[in-house]
């Protein structure tokens, strides 16, 4: 046997039901669905959780554990490279940074990111630093000051 003489198993393969095609499939009309009702709707399924109407079990059953999302106060966050718009030897504070409009809120503190590369040695005070952004604050011959 070779390559070209490879076929499907008779019957492995058969050929696609095209519904609602008119005659000769056998699915015109209402396309195997019935008439009317739910089931014969475009979309007309409920979700899995779905019970007719009864509150489903998962709306039914207690919630469970801790979730911390709604009252999580996230940093606003910079990157190093917008870091370069200062002169060599300024010192970076939040409040030169909302100054310029670097960040428009700092209430949830300043998080330095390193992002870019920076270019000359700046002092640069705020509220966290990633590992990578103090690393390329110190290689450029600054320095960083946690508040």
């Amino acid at each position: 046997m070779k390559l070209h003489e490879l076929r499907p198993a008779p019957g492995a393969r058969r050929k696609a039901k095209r519904v609602g095609r008119g005659t000769g499939s056998g699915h015109g009309k209402t396309a195997g669905r019935g008439t009317k009702g739910q089931a014969s709707r475009s979309g007309g399924t409920k979700g899995p959780g779905f019970e007719g109407g009864q509150t489903p079990l998962i709306r039914r059953l207690p919630k469970r554990g801790f979730n911390n999302a709604r009252f999580r106060k996230a940093p606003a966050a910079i990157n190093v490279e917008v870091l370069n718009r200062f002169e060599a030897g300024t010192v970076v504070t939040p409040e030169l940074l909302l100054e310029t409009r670097i960040v428009r809120d700092a209430k949830n503190g300043i998080k330095v990111l390193g992002d870019g590369e920076l270019t000359r040695p700046l002092t640069v005070r705020a509220h966290a630093f990633s590992k990578a952004a103090v690393a390329k604050i110190k290689a450029a011959g600054g320095t960083i000051e946690v508040i």
